[in-house]
């Protein structure tokens, strides 16, 4: 099995890392990780409350520690901008949508404007900030704002957002969807095992469903059991940085354990097709020829090889720079150069079958 990008780990800069010696001392010398914005008091929900908006969240970083030391994961201030469809109140709830962004955070053309056809069309929608919580500013270089989060902690933001919208007045806590982009869409299918759930939100309902825009399937997590939502997962067929054989592969796997599970492949588009960035081929890196799997005790390996020490510290900085040395390992599974940007075809089709999905399964 190829997986094509180590991005759900928080590791996509391993790729970097990796892909040459140059590459290589730049992470080297990457700076300790900026500290954490100091927490404020969440966000009070009324039946109007939208805009940008607080809540308590979390930074676990990897899978082990989410899953078996949820108490060391540094207390993080959850944050994101919430827009409310025009007729949204107390006594009509409406559906909403959770949205993760990709890699590099909001992008001109995808989540915002997503956001937007969302409320046009009824259904609320809350953009995650997974960057300035963090202490990661716009100014700071590509490198860090990767490696700074990861997408167990987009996973941790996005439940702790689901449980603050099942308290606002105006949105139907049983009508709550999770969506992301690329890094986003990795973080939106992890977060359908009942595990994670489990661990993060078991007071209240789980997500009533899940949509995966071209997140790579670089990596088995191990999902026994999802929460039972389905999954809808749009991906493009010249967009090397998703290997379309794994991913059918994990989609497979997602439907064993309990999920029903739908897929659309636009045979000509590239990744980030509602960017309004010119198509071309980027020189960014992926992962191809490698598969990271979970042992069982939550930590990645590759090739027989443990990535993360057993034992190893759970504070952010050390995972931190254990990541950057790990990413050594990876050697030749590194490519770099695949298609990106606008594509419109498949944007307007995209678009259509998304709220296709969300208002049939919402009951709109």
């Amino acid at each position: 099995m190829i997986s094509r990008k180590w991005s759900g780990l928080g590791m996509a800069l391993l790729c970097l890392c990796s892909a040459s010696a140059g590459a290589q001392s730049m992470f080297d010398a990457l700076p300790p990780l900026p500290r954490v914005i100091p927490m404020m008091p969440p966000t009070v929900l009324n039946g109007d409350t939208q805009g940008e908006i607080r809540f308590r969240s979390s930074s676990p970083y990897d899978l082990d520690v989410l899953l078996n030391q949820p108490g060391k994961a540094e207390a993080t201030m959850g944050m994101g901008k919430l827009l409310l469809p025009a007729h949204a109140s107390e006594k009509r709830p409406v559906p909403a949508m959770v949205i993760l962004p990709g890699g590099a955070g909001a992008i001109p053309g995808r989540e915002n404007e997503t956001a937007q056809a969302l409320a046009d069309s009824g259904i609320a929608a809350l953009v995650i900030d997974n960057f300035k919580p963090r202490g990661i500013s716009e100014e700071m270089p590509d490198a860090l704002k990767v490696m700074g989060t990861s997408e167990f902690d987009a996973v941790a933001d996005a439940y702790a957002a689901l449980k603050t919208l099942n308290k606002h007045p105006a949105i139907d806590g049983g009508r709550i969807g999770l969506m992301g982009f690329s890094k986003g869409g990795i973080a939106a299918r992890m977060s359908m095992d009942e595990r994670i759930r489990e661990k993060l939100a078991p007071e209240v309902r789980p997500f009533a469903l899940h949509v995966d825009f071209y997140g790579p399937c670089y990596a088995k997590l191990q999902t026994r059991k999802t929460t039972g939502a389905p999954l809808m997962s749009f991906r493009a067929g010249r967009d090397a940085s998703n290997d379309l054989v794994a991913c059918t592969e994990q989609e497979t796997a997602l439907r064993h354990a309990g999920s029903d599970v739908s897929t659309v492949v636009y045979a000509r588009a590239g990744h980030d097709w509602e960017s309004t960035r010119v198509r071309h081929v980027t020189d960014k890196p992926y992962l191809a020829g490698c598969t990271i799997e979970f042992n069982d005790k939550d930590l990645p390996m590759l090739n027989g090889q443990v990535l993360i020490p057993e034992g190893a510290r759970p504070d952010r900085q050390t995972r931190y720079q254990i990541r950057i040395q790990s990413g050594k390992a990876l050697g030749d599974c590194v490519k770099v150069g695949y298609l990106s940007g606008r594509d419109e075809t498949a944007r307007s089709l995209a678009s259509r079958q998304l709220l296709q999905f969300l208002k049939a399964r919402f009951e709109m």
